[in-house]
Order: C-alpha cells, then structure tokens, then sequence
C-alpha cells in the first residue's frame, strides 16, 4: 500500500465529471482506486449503473462512489471514519454540484451497517484498507443483510494474498487481477 505523499488527486474518468481533477485528503495508506482499475469495473457495471443507489462503505478518497455518481448512480452513501478524508470527500460533492445525490456519513463501517435500518442499495463498493482485517468483518455481517436488493452487486477489492470469504448466495459475476490488487464484482443471487 502506497502512502498519500501530498500531491494527491483523483481523476473522474468519464460520465458528467468527465477529467475533473478532485484533491484527497493526505492520509498514510489512502489508496483510491487506480484509474485502470475503475476504468475496467465501470465497463462491467456500464449497462446498469444508472439509476442505481451506492453504497461506498469505506470511502477513502470516495473514488468509486464519485465515478458512480458521475456515470448516472442516482445515489451513493460514503461512509468514511477518518475525520480529515470525510471532509475533504464532502468538499469534492461541493464542488461537483453533487447535491442530495451524494451523502457522507462519518462513522465506522461495522456500526453502520449495524444501525442502516431498512435503507437498500443495489451496488456496494467494499475497498477497505489492505492492512486491515475489517472486509472480513464486513462480509460476515452482509450474510444474509436487508441492506442489498433483490440482485444487487457487490464491488471487492483487496491484495493478493487475502481470501475473503464471500456469503452463500452471492455469484461471482466478474474478476480480475492487475497490479497488486484483486477486484472482483458479486451478485446477491439471496432469495
């Protein structure tokens, strides 16, 4: 995992924010995305995605949800702990003309999903820092959650070496391997 050294920003890669250079907050171990890598899942998910209600569940830089939103998402909910990046994410809404499309919640992702109540998503983007154990944590907790629809996605990214293990009932729609990463896309195929 590369340390944010300061000079970071990030890239909306197509959709209405087409180019549009965003800063992130600096923070040891925020890694957005790498524009490669959403280029590819934003191909997958490009038939689907508008209309859709997010779910960026450990936000970071808010990478996936803001290229979402872009792309048409009518919805994301990025929930960030980390005080300094939640506000920063919360400036790049400003600044997008994002409006109630786009809501930051800071808290920790376990104790969100413990308290979401009966809001659903039909895509979840799970991005968690690679030194942690917490996509673990929360791939449990999402067995069987209220918080997916009827065949919702579900967006995994970790490093190599780390095998997540992913609740019965979700369908590995797509994987791939690039650069010291794993990102793979789900199904909720849960009756």
């Amino acid at each position: 995992m590369k340390a944010n050294k300061g000079k970071g920003q990030l890239r909306i890669i197509a959709g209405q924010w087409r180019g549009r250079k965003l800063p992130i907050a600096d923070l040891t171990g925020l890694r957005p995305s790498a524009d490669r890598v959403r280029e590819t899942l934003f191909n997958w998910l490009a038939p689907e995605i508008v209309g859709m209600r997010c779910l960026d569940l450990f936000a970071g830089s808010g990478a996936l949800g803001l290229e979402a939103l872009s792309r048409g998402a009518a919805h994301c909910q990025f929930v960030e702990q980390q005080g300094q990046a939640a506000g920063v994410l919360r400036q790049a809404l400003v600044a997008l003309g994002a409006g109630p499309r786009g809501e930051v919640q800071q808290e920790d992702a376990n104790k969100f999903l413990h308290r979401a109540g009966d809001e659903q998503f039909d895509l979840l983007f799970l991005d968690p820092p690679f030194a942690s154990n917490l996509l673990d944590a929360v791939l449990e907790q999402l067995t069987d959650s209220p918080l997916l629809s009827e065949n919702a996605l579900i967006y995994l990214e970790y490093a190599p070496g780390q095998n997540p293990i992913t609740p019965v009932g979700w369908e590995q729609y797509r994987s791939k391997k690039s650069a010291g990463v794993i990102y793979e896309l789900y199904r909720n195929k849960t009756p």
